[in-house]
């Protein structure tokens, strides 16, 4: 099992993080104990300097809403964008094979990066419906037009490495239904498909957490009825979100909705995202015994912090509380 940490690869990061330092990221790597990183594209080129050989890890971009623009829905886009100048701008596309040049450029940086796995969400939800828990879409209808999507990137591309679709909170992938996890795979055409179990996630299907062991039993129970896909878990994003309080106190008393132009409202609803799905460190050793069950290839430390030393500190906390360092 190789341990990575989750990073961002991206010029600000790398200079206020590492001073632009192979050196300083080597050494912080090191101190982690963790063998790599899994790095997402922040809209930077290559980065002078940076390390060779350290990124298994690739999680592709996303677009948290995108299934409307994807179908060509107008009528749902003018709702939230009001124009098709804003919303071919937020996605910097006119068309499908617009969005779909972005990913393939992004599915060419991974292999420059020589990534051994790539990571995709499979998930739809837009700003407001974070706020209600009211969908748009269903499950069935996102894994669906996600495995569209995702044979159109990779049919009739050869890449080495293994294409992993991650759980989210949200509508799509949630690994909460067996046979819907079923009808993803079996539609992806990708030979080197499989699944990236986020932990954090996965907690935020289940608003009655109470705690990490009752996270741990709900996650065992999960991969207990998924059976023999289990199989499919190449990696997991480890951290946790015990936000169950937060959302039912919402839900009951409704927080307003975002104002304003489509990135204010993003905004807004990006800070209201963190207090759902939080990325903080695990604080006990209950997921030991989950993680030794699943024996994944990768274990990829994906938590939030505001600069490297924050990160460095709740990444070894982790490790300490999994029993994966003295």
């Amino acid at each position: 099992m190789q341990e990575l940490i989750n990073l961002a690869y991206e010029q600000q990061t790398w200079q206020s993080w590492f001073g632009g330092s192979a050196t300083g990221l080597a050494a912080w790597l090191n101190e982690s104990g963790c063998a790599g990183l899994e790095i997402i594209y922040g809209g930077t080129g290559r980065l002078a300097g940076f390390p060779e050989g350290i990124t298994p890890g690739y999680h592709l971009m996303f677009y948290t809403d995108w299934l409307d623009f994807w179908r060509r829905d107008e009528k749902a886009l003018a709702e939230k964008f009001g124009s098709p100048a804003v919303w071919q701008e937020f996605y910097q596309a006119a068309d499908n094979e617009g969005l779909l040049a972005q990913f393939k450029a992004d599915l060419r940086r991974a292999e420059k990066a020589g990534a051994q796995y790539v990571v995709f969400h499979v998930s739809d939800v837009s700003f407001a419906e974070t706020y209600t828990y009211k969908w748009r879409h269903t499950d069935a209808e996102i894994i669906e037009a996600a495995a569209e999507f995702i044979n159109a990137m990779l049919d009739g591309e050869d890449y080495q490495f293994d294409f992993l679709m991650e759980n989210l909170p949200w509508p799509g992938l949630r690994f909460t239904d067996y046979k819907l996890t079923e009808r993803l795979l079996a539609n992806v055409h990708y030979p080197k498909k499989g699944l990236l179990l986020d932990f954090g996630h996965l907690m935020c299907t289940d608003l009655t957490l109470q705690d990490e062991a009752d996270a741990a039993r709900y996650i065992r129970r999960r991969l207990k009825e998924h059976g023999e896909l289990c199989r499919y878990i190449r990696g997991v994003h480890l951290h946790r979100s015990l936000s169950g309080a937060f959302v039912r106190g919402f839900l009951q008393n409704p927080l307003p909705l975002p104002a304003g132009d489509v990135y204010q409202q993003f905004n807004q609803a990006y800070y209201h995202i963190l207090q759902i799905d939080r990325h903080e460190a695990c604080q006990t050793g209950a997921f030991a015994d989950v993680l030794a069950e699943i024996s994944p290839q990768y274990l990829v430390h994906e938590l939030a912090a505001p600069n490297a030393a924050a990160k460095l500190a709740l990444v070894r906390q982790q490790r300490r509380a999994l029993g994966l360092a003295c």
